[in-house]
């Protein structure tokens, strides 16, 4: 019964949990610590902790760790299940539709409409994330407050990727060495 009543808890907050890990926060602190009292508010503080610092998703990382106290190893599957199961069935209801209905003009003027927005918020997060590593703090771009370390680590990791088509994670490997080396010698951060 209990590993049903995790797997509903979960179902619920993966299906109603819209924006993010940590819009979910408040749905599974009301249902593990006020509506079935699975942890204390104190043990609630350390799940979020915990889920932020492991890799991957929050809101899928806080089910495990509610289901391992809750239920063991079967509990934890019981509280994933639980959580990725809405999103599952919706993206699989979506792509359904979608390759029924894809050549419907309307769908194609949507889709076409679309892409440059997912475009656009793309860029707008990319150059966000370039300001605030080139020039600090967000906003303050100005010239005297420009990190030359991390512009040439950009310039240096683009050629890379563009010309020699290397590896994503061997680029940032090496980023992540090179940049450590010149901060330690040139004392900046």
């Amino acid at each position: 019964m209990k590993l049903l009543q995790l797997c509903w808890s979960f179902f619920q907050i993966g299906l109603f949990s819209i924006g993010g890990g940590y819009a979910a926060m408040p749905l599974i602190q009301e249902q593990v610590v006020e509506k079935q009292a699975w942890l204390s508010m104190t043990e609630f503080t350390d799940l979020i902790t915990i889920a932020e610092m492991t890799p991957g998703p929050i809101a899928i990382n806080a089910a495990t760790f509610v289901g391992i106290q809750v239920g063991g190893v079967v509990g934890a599957i019981a509280a994933t299940l639980g959580c990725i199961l809405p999103s599952c069935i919706i993206m699989s209801i979506m792509a359904y539709l979608y390759f029924k209905y894809s050549n419907l003009k309307l769908i194609q003027g949507i889709l076409g409409g679309l892409r440059p927005a997912v475009v656009a918020m793309i860029a707008s997060a990319g150059v966000s994330i370039a300001s605030l590593a080139f020039f600090g703090e967000k906003g303050s771009v100005h010239w005297d407050h420009l990190n030359p370390i991390a512009v040439a680590l950009f310039a240096a990791a683009f050629l890379v990727l563009r010309k020699w088509k290397t590896s994503p994670v061997l680029v940032m490997l090496g980023s992540g060495a090179v940049g450590g080396a010149l901060y330690l010698v040139f004392g900046m951060a």
